[in-house]
């Protein structure tokens, strides 16, 4: 396998996740909301690898905690980054949302045991402290992050901490993995509307095949470039790796959608930025010291 591949992969994924927003803020116009969303696109595609799921889980029934791991993490992650793009600023939530550094580096060393030089302790403390001045800086203290704030946060630690899990069962198979991912993200979303967090909207046959065809396509390679390339590198620098989606979201965001950031947003969001670089261009020497 050509060493540069699953960068390549995992670029060209992150690129289809950080453009992602459009289809997502266009179906929020038709009236179509986060839960039902995940409800209706994520389980039609749930429903197509359920099969392959029930027929691998001789090979992963003795490993299984990995298998209900993914289907949780990548379940909450993906309904919360979903309704934070459809319902917030689009800048604002990618830059929360990309905490991922951090939480990639921490949990990496955490539960992995990978080495953690003093360079990737600066660009922990940098997205840290970018996250920080995003929400306000001190002003947080006087007024919380808003609910999509925790959303954008919360779905990007969920994310990690699933990557994480994909490594670590870089054994089990691929396809039940992803089957979890569907999965779960459907479970989830049938459970919050069970309690009627949100209701199922009346919208036509059309755009319900819109939805569907959008996740089977887009989100599904999206998510399977992701997943796969994440299990061939380490996990601290596939966590920044992924800066590209950031980048592809926010220059896209700012040129279609004329989003702006005030000035201390874009200190913190620069500081995430310099983080990833770091990460990104250090050589494998370094990161084995």
């Amino acid at each position: 396998m050509p060493t540069n591949l699953p960068v390549l992969v995992l670029l060209f994924g992150s690129v289809l996740w950080g453009l992602s927003w459009i289809p997502l803020k266009n179906f929020r116009e038709l009236g179509i909301e986060g839960i039902p969303f995940t409800f209706v696109g994520y389980g039609a595609v749930a429903i197509l690898l359920l099969p392959i799921f029930i027929k691998q889980y001789p090979i992963w029934r003795e490993q299984q905690k990995f298998i209900w791991i993914i289907l949780v993490l990548s379940g909450f992650a993906n309904l919360a980054f979903t309704s934070a793009i459809m319902y917030g600023d689009v800048v604002r939530v990618m830059v929360l949302f990309y905490l991922i550094p951090a939480w990639g580096v921490i949990g990496g060393w955490f539960f992995l045991k990978e080495k953690i030089d003093s360079i990737r302790w600066i660009t922990v403390s940098f997205a840290l402290i970018g996250a920080f001045l995003v929400l306000g800086g001190f002003k947080i203290f006087n007024a919380p992050p808003s609910w999509i704030d925790l959303l954008a946060l919360g779905s990007g630690f969920a994310l990690s901490m699933n990557n994480i899990a994909f490594r670590a069962s870089a054994y089990l198979p691929l396809a039940s993995k992803m089957a979890a991912i569907f999965l779960g993200s459907f479970f989830l979303a049938g459970l919050l509307i069970g309690v009627e967090v949100q209701t199922m909207p009346v919208v036509s046959s059309t755009t319900w095949f819109m939805v569907i065809g959008f996740v089977a396509s887009w989100v599904f390679i999206a998510t399977i470039s992701t997943q796969w390339a994440v299990t061939k590198l380490e996990v601290g620098r596939a966590s920044i790796l992924i800066i590209m989606e950031l980048i592809t979201a926010v220059v896209s965001a700012m040129w279609i959608g004329g989003e702006r950031l005030n000035g201390l947003e874009m200190l913190g969001g620069l500081l995430i930025l310099i983080a990833a670089v770091l990460e990104a261009w250090r050589s494998d020497e370094t990161k084995g010291s």
